[in-house]
């Protein structure tokens, strides 16, 4: 007995000598870094100037490194001061919508911690280049203004970008580069003047929400590369010019929403569609399994595409094209030999679609 009350008592010692001892070098960095970070934190305060009518921006005795957020909403601003800009180091969140701003400041590119700029409705043409700079921006909202392009390498830069909204501007086209915002989860672009979307969309990995609706006379095609939206949650493509949808959107597992009405549909035909998405879906992996036996340049290109999303995703289990090329049994409704490895039965067929419950599509 005395034995094991020793054995507990020199367990305790031990704790005791654990939690007391002499704070390192390094613990000592941490400690002061976590309060400095504290104190800094402490000294951030939110600025909000909206619905002030306010034509211009008062000079207040402020130290403006202190703001981490800047609220000048619906206000009568018609541009925001360079000088301005360039002492926001630490501001996170700008909103400047609802003024009658036709630019912003070249110094944007300095605010190095922005996540949300927001600056719809005013009356902007383009935005600056300087805007890649913002690396941390998470949501960008230039939605009601006269936007007709975007910075060429906007998508190269904005990594951490997850929402752009750009809808009801006059874009005629997205950038190229949009294609490689890796973490976007929603992009909407509806009542814009879009001719084409990007042909390489099977980087946008976590994209979930993908809005191009009311783009009216001017959308009349979507390209092949939207089947690789592996997380596509909803896609709205209603009231444009779209004769024919791709066969890829069949091997969009995820999608719970499809819109298309207002479209001058041939394939598939109105009486699919209005019987709901699973129809849908079952009629375009049909039509993947039963393509022709000579596919063109461009259907060979997209297949081969389609394999190699798959090795790139191969965590993704709901990617079940590669799986399918290295596994799957045959079952669907093409011939045997199709394409030889590359068939689109090999890649595509599976147990029958699973019944989502019946969705509006028209």
């Amino acid at each position: 007995m005395k034995r094991k009350e020793g054995f507990i008592m020199n367990m305790y010692h031990l704790q005791q000598l654990h939690h007391h001892q002499p704070m390192t070098k390094m613990d000592s960095m941490r400690k002061r870094e976590r309060n400095k970070s504290m104190v800094e934190k402490e000294r951030l305060h939110v600025m909000d100037l909206s619905g002030m009518a306010l034509d211009s921006l008062p000079k207040p005795s402020l130290d403006f490194a202190t703001i981490c957020k800047l609220d000048l909403s619906n206000n009568n601003l018609q541009d925001i001061p360079e000088s301005l800009t360039a002492r926001l180091l630490n501001v996170e969140v700008l909103d400047v919508r609802s003024n009658q701003l036709k630019s912003l400041p070249n110094s944007i590119g300095c605010l190095s911690k922005l996540k949300v700029l927001n600056v719809s409705g005013n009356f902007i043409e383009f935005l600056p280049k300087t805007i890649e700079n913002c690396r941390a921006l998470e949501e960008l909202n230039a939605n009601f203004n006269k936007l007709s392009k975007l910075p060429d390498t906007i998508g190269f830069e904005l990594i951490n970008l997850k929402k752009l909204s750009v809808n009801s501007n006059k874009l005629v086209f997205l950038p190229s580069s949009t294609s490689h915002l890796t973490s976007l989860k929603v992009l909407d672009a509806r009542l814009n003047c879009l001719r084409a979307l990007p042909e390489d969309l099977e980087n946008l990995i976590n994209l979930e929400t993908l809005n191009v609706s009311q783009n009216f006379q001017y959308l009349e095609t979507l390209p092949y590369s939207v089947g690789l939206l592996l997380s596509l949650v909803d896609l709205d493509v209603s009231y444009n010019k779209i004769k024919t949808l791709p066969e890829s959107i069949g091997c969009l597992k995820n999608l719970k929403k499809l819109s298309v009405e207002g479209n001058p549909l041939v394939c598939p035909p109105m009486e699919v569609v209005e019987q709901g998405l699973h129809v849908v879906m079952e009629f375009m992996q049909h039509k993947i399994n039963s393509s022709d036996q000579h596919p063109t340049t461009k259907k060979r290109w997209w297949m081969v595409k389609m394999v190699k999303c798959g090795v790139r995703s191969g965590k993704r289990r709901e990617h079940e094209g590669y799986n399918m090329l290295k596994q799957q049994r045959m079952n669907g409704f093409a011939s045997p030999g199709f394409m030889g490895m590359l068939s689109p039965l090999r890649l595509f067929s599976s147990p029958r679609h699973p019944r989502h419950s019946r969705h509006s599509i028209g």
